[in-house]
Parts: structure tokens; sequence; C-alpha cells
């Protein structure tokens, strides 16, 4: 799979909540290669921001060639980003990195916070019983809606105002949720305790990662974590979350 750098008409902008965007570009190179868990870094229109923003695909329409895109406003990057209109066209680069191994057996996904959308593309192209567990701050239940087109869809959230009140464990453990494998995606200590949660119950987990990352495509080493097994690349017990992620088996890597 070869990564193509174009200029992507955005044909649509939302806001979901607040800071958080919804968009969806036409990039039909792209689209026509992507995978559910991967990313795309996206270049600001502003000569004085040069390193692209890495954000996770949300959607996929092979047959449009468009890519839909949901992100949250994090600094001046994506406040700038934020306001670009329909019509409007960015550089992107993708697909990049590697996204989830899909399986038949009956499976749990996860999504905590930012980690929700990329879940979304997962949940459509499952083909197996599924339950979907949404990790959130408050009753801001972006995206909710859409999930429950593809499984039964279970909420927490931090302040207790919809679903179970704490993390994502609390509500699988609340609403007995069951399952063979786990696909997640969120920040690091949410897959810390799902990373546990699945050594306890012996399940396979796939985790995607979340890194601050510069390059995007592996050569800067800016957004290694700990590993198991030595790298390639650099010789020491580092995987690069861009290059060989950003999705992992659990067992892989240390959190």
């Amino acid at each position: 799979m070869s990564k193509k750098q174009v200029m992507a008409e955005i044909l649509s902008q939302t806001s979901l909540a607040d800071g958080i965007y919804d968009m969806t570009v036409k990039a039909e190179e792209i689209a026509v290669q992507a995978k559910a868990g991967q990313f795309i870094s996206v270049y600001i229109n502003d000569k004085s921001k040069i390193l692209p923003r890495p954000i996770s695909i949300c959607g996929i329409n092979k047959e449009e060639g468009t890519l839909r895109i949901v992100y949250r406003v994090a600094g001046e990057g994506t406040a700038q980003l934020s306001s670009c209109e329909a019509g409007e066209k960015i550089k992107i680069l993708g697909p990049l990195g590697n996204g989830f191994t899909q399986k038949k057996e009956k499976a749990v996904l996860i999504g905590g916070g930012i980690g929700i959308p990329p879940m979304l593309e997962l949940a459509k192209q499952l083909s197996c019983e599924k339950t979907i567990v949404l990790g959130y701050r408050d009753s801001r239940l972006f995206l909710k809606d859409e999930f429950e087109s593809y499984g039964t869809v279970v909420v927490s959230t931090e302040d207790g105002s919809a679903g179970t009140k704490g993390n994502v464990i609390d509500a699988i453990k609340e609403q007995g949720v069951e399952g063979s494998i786990i696909y997640a995606c969120g920040p690091t200590p949410m897959l810390r305790g799902i990373k546990a949660y699945a050594e306890e119950h012996e399940m396979e987990a796939q985790i995607s990662m979340e890194e601050r990352m510069a390059c995007g495509i592996g050569a800067c080493l800016a957004c290694v974590c700990q590993s198991k097994d030595i790298d390639s690349h650099s010789h020491v017990h580092n995987k690069r979350v861009c290059k060989d992620g950003p999705v992992f088996d659990a067992r892989e890597v240390e959190l």
C-alpha cells in the first residue's frame, strides 16, 4: 500500500460538540486504499506551521472517494482547520499506519474521548456480533446515534450524566459486556486498563494508541512507545506508533 499526498477539497464541515468538528474531504487516491484504524496527516494552510496534524479516519467511502475525519481542537493548527469551509482545499498525506485486523469473533469495540471516531468505520465493516462501549466526559454524546446502527451501544460518562458513571471498564462490568476480542482506541490510561482487563479475561485486544507525532511516517522517532520486541529500525525495545501502529496487539506494547 502506497501513501499519497493530495490537495483534498473540503466537502463539508460541521460542529458536533464544543471543540469537536466533523469534516468530509474528497480524496479518491487515499480513500480507495484506506482501512479502518488508519490515519491521515493534515497540513494547515499556514506556512508558519510546517508539521502536519495526524487525524484518525472516521469514515471511508471508496465509491465516492471521500474520507471523514472527526477531530478535537487542541491547538492553533486544529483551530485553524476548524475555520475551513466547504470548497476550500487542504493538503493531506495518507493513508498512514496500520489499521485493525478484522476477525469474525464476537467483538467489543471501545472508544474513549476523541478515540471514539476511528471506531465508527470499524463498527461499519465488522461482520460479527458486537457491543460498542463509548466513554465520554459528559452528556455530549457525539456520534452515539450513528454507532447504534451497527451494534449494541453502552455508554459511560465521567460525570455520570449519561450511562454508567465512571470509565469504559466500569461500564463493561456494570452491563456484563461479553466478547472474544477487544478493539479499542483512546487515551493511554484507558488503554492500560483495557490491556489489563484483556489479560485477566484471556482475551485478544487490538489497541490504537494516541501519541504526539511529528513526521507521521516513522522517520523522526517522536512517537515511540515501549515494546516487548526489538524494533528493526531503532534496534531497541521501541515501536513507532505512526509507522508500526497506531494499532497494536496489546501484548506487544508496554503501557
